[in-house]
């Protein structure tokens, strides 16, 4: 059982696409995060899941929500990912799945990592999760909790 609604995010550091060395430490307290997990860069059903967030991405930042896509892809990987289809939110490198584990995020049909966004109010509390194979609903249901918060 992954982490529930109440629950604070754990600690954790993570390179991003660019080399840089993202924290939680530095953005709780800051502002909401919207915080996904997602099997594997440039592969349809992530492709579509990311491309759903950059074409939202506008309506989070508005919200004052900042994205960050975790997968265990390496940092150059993302940053290809990253640059084909024009992704302006953060992607992490979890090639230890680490994260992955301190969130408790289950594979999804005993083979793949799973599927899971979590939205995390400014205080670094879970206020949403949501477990889904189906990439398209995850962006549309992250909006609606950070819509109850604002």
């Amino acid at each position: 059982m992954g982490l529930k609604i109440g629950d604070t995010i754990p600690e954790f550091s993570l390179r991003d696409q660019n080399g840089n060395t993202f924290s939680t430490t530095e953005w709780v307290g800051k502002k909401p995060l919207v915080i996904y997990f997602y099997p594997k860069d440039n592969t349809p059903g992530c492709t579509a899941e990311a491309c759903s967030f950059r074409d939202s991405y506008e309506e989070f930042t508005e919200l004052g929500a900042e994205v960050i896509g975790i997968s265990s892809d390496t940092e150059n990987s993302h940053q290809k990912f990253t640059e084909k289809h024009n992704l302006p939110f953060i992607l992490l490198a979890d090639t230890q799945n680490k994260v992955r584990r301190l969130f408790k995020v289950e594979k999804s049909l005993f083979i793949l990592p799973g599927r899971e966004t979590y939205v995390v109010d400014k205080q670094g509390e879970i206020i949403m999760v949501f477990n889904n194979v189906t990439a398209n609903q995850h962006v549309k249901r992250a909006l609606k909790a950070l819509k109850k918060i604002v």
